[in-house]
């Protein structure tokens, strides 16, 4: 299993980012794929998730991410997305992605759940 991420990079406040996530060698079949945010010296924070199966979505509750933040999949490309909009500096960080497989039905944006991780790609809002 291989994930890769793209899309980061530097953008004013009030901006916006896409990121993508393409995952390899992998069914894409009831899979949760999540993006994640790292910042040094904090613990990991999960942002948003899908359910592959179905496109049922979930958010973080941070208010710098409910509205702002859309995660969706494009399962031809077995790729999710990030849209990121209105962003604010608090949200810098380097942006990873995540699979839980097989789900089982479960998706959270709980860490443990998820045994694969991209490298992540870096998100930088000044």
């Amino acid at each position: 299993v291989q994930l890769v991420e793209s899309g980061g990079g530097s953008v004013h406040p009030g901006g916006s980012l896409k990121l993508s996530c393409t995952a390899s060698l992998v069914t894409y079949r009831d899979n949760c794929m999540g993006w994640f945010r790292q910042v040094p010296g904090q613990a990991r924070e999960g942002l948003a998730a899908i359910y592959t199966d179905s496109g049922k979505t979930f958010y973080a509750e941070a208010d710098t991410v409910k509205g702002r933040f859309t995660i969706s999949q494009d399962n031809a490309k077995n790729t999710v997305y990030l849209q990121m909009t209105s962003l604010k500096p608090e949200v810098s960080g380097v942006y990873v992605c995540a699979l839980r497989q097989p789900a089982d039905g479960i998706c959270t944006l709980a860490e443990s759940q998820y045994a694969y991780w991209g490298q992540g790609t870096q998100v930088t809002v000044s």
